[in-house]
């Protein structure tokens, strides 16, 4: 067996057409018995299982073995080069053969680079593509192209350091537009020259950092756009060429970070109110630039990197680009802060709870990056999206430092609820209120259906801010708990299972079943005191008899409840939702839900039999009062997981007078209705529908006379429904929430 040592990558068709990866491995040749021939083995660097097995149909060259190849690492420099033929118009077809004749073998590849190398023999190539140019000589013009294109293959450094000079980047360029396989040759000297301007900011004075930036662009350009992609044959014959633009960035970006007076510069002008519009945004992407750069750097560098920035101040910086009206500058300085974000999130914690202390709420740099998300007019919301992730890699426990004298966790956590979440809630509780939303009254039906004005755009939104609320139901514990129950968030939420757009009715479905999933029991009595499962069971009644993602969502609901045995929510549900719900039997959710409530009621009732009866009043008279204890202790208490903490409460922005203050006052004053939501059991009406009273106003959340209460009739259409939605759609277009958060 002969081994050539080289590793690559095999690919097979499969029966669909498309080529299945199967890994890599090493090649070697041998005789196989069963294909009467020599073949082609490959191997898996893995585990040395067979890849490939192909037989060789002709022998083109002698395989190499391994003791040839150490001979050859042992041999000087100069021993055996392959002989060069004289660099000569009528010798180009003969050089052209001769380079792409040696890229199959590593070690040919090595000899020829060595004697391009000694013999100065690439300036002479070029000087015979400047003649070839002027006369005219297409052909000759072809086997150049061939040439430098096989010699990039060889993928040697020291020939890139010649190539890739100022005195003879431009003729490889030259070379590069005559392939043989178009019909005319392209023209990118004439757009390098031309159409690409070299852009100074700040005046460079160092020449040699300009140089290296011209040749970096350059060099790029030809891997990015003038050589043709790899084939997986070629996948390593361009390593080194990706190499030299790597260390090209590193120097560049090492060369501006010692120039402290060119970096002050730039922060000066781009912080200037002076500063044109024009100017700004060539400041601003030239930032961006360098901080893609950056990522070329090792760790450590990238660090000292990142720290020169924030002394120099990147971080106001961008708080004052980043609320310009400039489309473009926007973007760019998003741009830079998901690179702040990415290295150091806690840098930029660090500062925004700094700038609290001297700062309105609504200029601090978190609550600009929520406005610009909030008031992206993107109709498909790109940049929101891509502020929602960087929203919540700040807000994301699991990067938070937690030291001996600092814990991140709670103060920054306390920061963001007191100052942040306002802003980031508005949109939802706008869109929610009372005055948002209206009865539409359809003739000759008995439905009264709530629905918000959510068009498109506002939908998503609504989604992409119900999905990092849902993020902090998972991992912010005791903040989100006090925010939901202080704003009776939850109540506001399932508002949007109305939605006309079923994504955002899902959104919300989500976020409830996040705090349902928690087990939490002063969840649950909020939301059984709330009787918020009210509008989730009107949406799955609504949704009649077709079976699709919102009726196994809201299933799956229950299912849980059911399987997790939640005790006080499955006795909330059986009691009040039971008949309208014992229909559905192609689940056998809600009858399963049924049969643990009868178990656990006959449970309860044999232990109250085995308690003496002198004791039974004493007994439950004193876990009703340990009940209120313990809601009342809720508020007092934090119960962190890293240990108790102090945390201030919510406080109160002046747009959100309307909710009530506090979860004990909303749990005192429902008690109020509990016999009154006895009444309000589901009755079939003589249509066949069951009507719930879903109430999201003030009044409601306050216990107070519900005149204004919303009213929801869950219709079960017949089972001859065409599957069209029996939602009504009356959608405003306008946010009006912008007004109160534009600066």
């Amino acid at each position: 067996m002969s081994d050539t040592r080289r590793r690559v990558k095999v690919y097979t068709l499969n029966e669909d057409r498309q080529w299945d990866d199967r890994g890599t491995g090493h090649v070697s040749s041998t005789y196989v018995e069963e294909l009467k021939g020599m073949s082609l083995l490959v191997r898996a660097e893995s585990d040395g299982s067979l890849l490939l097995e192909s037989k060789i149909m002709e022998v083109t060259q002698d395989l190499i073995d391994e003791s040839e190849e150490e001979r050859f690492e042992e041999m000087p420099e100069t021993s055996h080069l392959i002989d060069l033929p004289t660099c000569e118009l009528n010798k180009l077809e003969e050089i052209a053969d001769l380079v792409t004749s040696v890229l199959s073998s590593p070690i040919r590849r090595e000899k020829l680079a060595l004697a391009l190398e000694n013999e100065g023999y690439i300036k002479k190539l070029l000087q015979l593509f400047q003649a070839c140019e002027n006369l005219e000589n297409t052909e000759g013009l072809h086997h150049l192209y061939e040439i430098i294109r096989g010699i990039l293959f060889l993928n040697k450094a020291t020939l890139f350091e010649v190539m890739f000079s100022d005195e003879c980047i431009m003729d490889v360029v030259g070379c590069l537009e005559y392939d043989p396989a178009l019909a005319q040759p392209k023209r990118h000297r004439e757009f390098l020259t031309k159409t690409a301007k070299f852009k100074e900011v700040i005046p460079i004075t160092d020449s040699e950092l300009r140089q290296k930036i011209h040749q970096t662009y350059r060099v790029q350009y030809i891997q990015d756009i003038i050589l043709p992609t790899p084939s997986v044959f070629e996948e390593n014959f361009l390593s080194t060429l990706t190499s030299f633009i790597f260390f090209n960035k590193v120097e560049i970006v090492s060369m501006l970070q010692e120039d402290e007076k060119f970096l002050s510069e730039v922060f000066a002008q781009l912080t200037d109110e002076a500063t044109d519009d024009d100017k700004r945004r060539e400041l601003v992407n030239f930032f961006k630039e360098f901080c893609a750069f950056s990522q070329t750097l090792q760790p450590q560098n990238r660090d000292a990197f990142f720290k020169t920035l924030a002394k120099l101040g990147i971080l106001p910086a961008l708080e004052i680009v980043m609320g310009m009206d400039d489309l473009q500058v926007r973007s760019a300085a998003t741009d830079i802060f998901s690179y702040l974000v990415e290295f150091s999130p806690s840098m930029v914690r660090e500062f925004v709870m700094q700038e609290a202390q001297q700062s309105d709420d609504d200029i601090l740099l978190i609550n600009v990056v929520i406005e610009q998300m909030i008031c992206d007019t993107d109709p498909e919301l790109g940049g929101a999206v891509q502020l929602m992730g960087l929203l919540r890699t700040l807000i994301d426990p699991e990067n938070m430092l937690a030291t001996t004298n600092k814990t991140e966790k709670s103060e920054f956590l306390n920061f963001f609820y007191n100052h942040c979440m306002h802003v980031l809630t508005a949109p939802l509780l706008t869109n929610t209120s009372e005055d948002r939303c209206e009865k539409d009254n359809i003739v000759g039906s008995n439905k009264n259906s709530t629905i918000c004005p959510d068009n498109y755009q506002t939908a998503q939104l609504l989604a992409l801010i119900l999905e990092l609320l849902t993020f902090c139901v998972e991992h912010h514990t005791y903040h989100i708990k006090n925010y939901i129950m202080n704003k009776d968030l939850l109540r506001r939420v399932l508002v949007l299972m109305n939605s006309k757009h079923t994504f955002l009715a899902l959104c919300a479905l989500r976020f409830m079943r996040r705090i349902i999933g928690l087990k939490d029991e002063f969840y649950n009595r909020y939301i059984t005191k709330g009787n918020l499962f009210e509008p989730v069971i009107n949406a799955l009644l609504d949704n009649g008899t077709r079976y699709n993602l919102l009726n196994s969502a809201v299933v799956e609901l229950f299912e849980f409840i059911r399987v997790e045995d939640i005790k006080s929510l499955t006795a909330h549900i059986v009691e009040n939702f039971y008949k309208a719900l014992e229909s559905i039997e192609y689940v056998q959710t809600f009858k399963g839900l049924k049969t643990k409530y009868e178990q656990e009621k006959d449970r309860q009732n044999q232990k109250l039999n085995s308690v003496p009866s002198i004791l039974r009043s004493n007994r439950f008279r004193r876990d009703a009062k340990a009940l209120e204890e313990d809601e009342e202790m809720w508020f007092n208490e934090d119960e962190e997981e890293e240990g108790k903490a102090v945390v201030a409460p919510v406080e109160k922005s002046k747009s959100e007078d309307d909710f009530p203050d506090s979860y004990e006052k909303f749990m005192e004053t429902k008690k109020a209705k509990e016999s009154e939501d006895k009444e309000n059991l589901p009755k079939r009406t003589s249509s066949g529908s069951f009507k719930f009273t879903f109430s999201h106003s003030t009044s409601a959340a306050n216990g107070t006379n519900s005149t204004n209460s919303k009213s929801v009739v869950a219709q079960t259409p017949p089972a001859s429904s065409n599957g069209s939605s029996s939602k009504t759609t009356n959608l405003a277009t306008s946010f009006g929430w912008f007004s109160g958060l534009s600066r």
